[in-house]
């Protein structure tokens, strides 16, 4: 019996094909491809839109981060906008020229702008709980990075180039883990990690809590000033739940390729039959997730030498837990293929507001820090993967079991099989 180990990742190519109204599992995709299959050493941000494996190589692997010229053309772009509409009174632009929220309609003066910007940080770092992960801090910080440098938020590039240097030195803002509800986007927890920025706030540095200011100079690195529409365009994004999602995302493609490998190796020990596996079956439902799910597990089996003892097998099928596999496990991958999608999007977004458009010189408000798509997604993960993890533990209960199918009848079990599945439950 052939069985390989999981790969890390989600799959880049879709390895199917639609003919003739017959779904075809390509054969020119291997099972192993994934977006992670080539890591990258280093991560430049261009403006474009950033690819998980970069998200994960700054978040994980600490991958250097640098800013391209094309990005900082187009950062400056949009910073010449916004300060020629922070000195005209006559125009009203919201964040810019007037207050926030309730507060919008109150007109702000040019020499209150900036003093406005200070105020809005440190009124909205007001997170409780245990700080983030250090790797969801640090993919939330290279979102932010990637998604200011898209030159629609009307920032200096000293923030976007603070932003990169602080990855690179390992200066992690200690951000409260509770606190944001994602409806205006992640406010206080991006409020937080904007503290640093300014000096203020903490950090971890070298294994250190410091302060903000503390950790930056000891990295050789100094805290920013910050200018007119800046402080709103560094908490109005949904950069931490982007950061939650395409982590969540990656590792939970390493749970269902890991779970099909589990389950092979459950077929093999309860001597399953490999007859719900057929491509034949599977075509007549046309599932594309249960297609893929079925071909990868009958290649982790194909070497089996077990297979031969169903030919005068008197059991007619085998339970649930390994003859739906297939249609079980194939069900998460639909799911996570439709939640990738949407992650992948909001790689390229700019979750910013107001957003500036430099070539039409336009300033527009309207409501991309919104994080609907993205909780939908995320809810769906959660219910895919708790599918995955219910459907795991049954078939680890028929693995160390009874069996009502062995010809002489039960094995005696001197340890009940309840405390497994209460551990997993």
């Amino acid at each position: 019996m052939a069985i390989t180990n999981p790969t890390r990742g989600y799959a880049i190519e879709r390895p199917w094909s639609f003919t003739s109204n017959r779904i075809s599992v390509r054969k020119d995709v291997p099972l192993n491809a994934d977006y992670l299959s080539e890591m990258p050493t280093q991560v430049i941000i261009s403006g474009q839109a950033l690819s998980f494996a970069d998200v994960v190589a700054v978040a994980r692997q600490h991958a250097p981060v640098s800013i391209s010229d094309e990005a900082l053309q187009n950062i400056k772009a949009a910073r010449e906008v916004i300060d020629r509409l922070a000195v005209d009174d006559s125009k009203k632009v919201y964040g810019i020229t007037t207050g926030f929220g309730h507060l919008s309609k109150m007109r702000i003066s040019s020499d209150q702008q900036v003093e406005l910007q200070y105020n809005l940080i440190r009124s909205h770092a007001a997170g409780v709980g245990e700080p983030l992960a250090e790797e969801v801090t640090r993919a939330m910080m290279v979102l932010l990075a990637a998604s200011l440098a898209r030159g629609h938020s009307g920032v200096h590039a000293e923030i976007v180039l603070t932003l990169a240097a602080m990855l690179n030195a390992g200066i992690c803002p200690v951000i409260p883990s509770r606190g944001s509800v994602g409806a205006s986007g992640d406010l206080a927890p991006l409020s937080h990690l904007a503290l640093t920025l300014i000096g203020e706030g903490e950090a971890i540095y070298q294994g250190e809590k410091l302060s903000g200011d503390q950790a930056l100079q000891r990295a050789g690195l100094e805290a920013i000033s910050l200018h007119t529409k800046e402080g709103l365009a560094l908490i109005n994004g949904t950069h931490l739940m982007e950061a939650i999602a395409v982590l969540a995302i990656v590792d939970a493609q390493v749970a269902v390729r890991s779970a099909e490998v589990a389950c092979a190796m459950s077929l093999e020990g309860l001597l399953g039959s490999h007859v719900p596996l057929d491509p034949r079956i599977h075509q007549r439902r046309g599932q594309v997730g249960q297609i893929e799910s079925a071909n990868r597990l009958r290649q982790l089996v194909r070497d089996s030498e077990l297979n031969a003892s169903h030919q005068n097998c008197a059991r007619v099928q085998d339970p649930y837990t390994l003859r739906c596999a297939p249609q079980v496990i194939g069900a998460v991958r639909d799911a996570i293929e439709y939640c990738a999608t949407i992650f992948e999007r909001e790689l390229h977004a700019v979750t910013d507001n107001p957003l500036i458009f430099p070539a039409e010189g336009d300033v527009l408000s309207g409501g991309n820090f919104h994080g609907q798509p993205l909780a939908l997604a995320l809810d769906m993960l959660a219910i895919a993967l708790a599918q995955l993890a219910s459907f795991s533990e049954r078939r680890v209960y028929n693995v160390i079991g009874p069996h009502d199918w062995e010809e002489k009848g039960p094995r005696p079990h001197y340890s009940s099989p309840l405390i497994p599945a209460c551990t997993q439950a």
